[in-house]
């Protein structure tokens, strides 16, 4: 929720006060997302996305929106690796994931805070109702494998 509402913030003012400097940054924290995407260590790949979403933030240009988002760094960093182990495995979901950031990019880049602000809202949505449906399948896993067979009544992890 503090994500949603901060980085929908830092993005409007980002594509209102970027400067060049500020675009370059950016382009390079995307591209450094495209690059690590399929990385052996996650932990570099999960730092390069943070970086981007810091990225927009040093865009804003807003000082009380930055210090917050650096305040949560570790926080922020952490749940985008536990997102990336979860969501970064299925072709698709990884797919719309770059649309969403290249989205939230060019919106910056084009100077159009609105749509900037709606690209943050899409894209934390998309990632909250990802990790959402996620759970639930493995909740769902997890409750079949627990089932008893019907023929030996020994539920199919071997225990009676």
């Amino acid at each position: 929720e503090a994500r949603h509402a901060i980085e929908a913030s830092t993005a409007w003012h980002a594509a209102m006060r970027a400067t060049d400097a500020d675009k370059e940054k950016l382009q390079y924290c995307f591209d450094a997302t495209l690059k690590l995407k399929e990385s052996d260590n996650p932990d570099l790949a999960a730092q390069a996305d943070v970086r981007f979403h810091l990225a927009i933030a040093e865009a804003s240009h807003n000082v009380v929106l930055l210090q917050t988002m650096r305040g949560f760094f570790d926080l922020m960093q952490s749940s985008v690796m536990h997102s990336r182990q979860r969501m970064y495995t299925v072709p698709t979901i990884f797919s719309r994931l770059t649309e969403q950031h290249n989205e939230l990019l060019e919106a910056i880049l084009a100077g159009d805070p609105e749509r900037a602000s709606k690209a943050a809202k899409s894209h934390l949505g998309f990632v909250h109702s990802t990790i959402k449906h996620l759970h639930e399948d493995e909740a769902r896993q997890a409750r079949i494998t627990r089932l008893p067979d019907e023929e030996t009544n020994v539920t199919r992890e071997g225990n009676p």
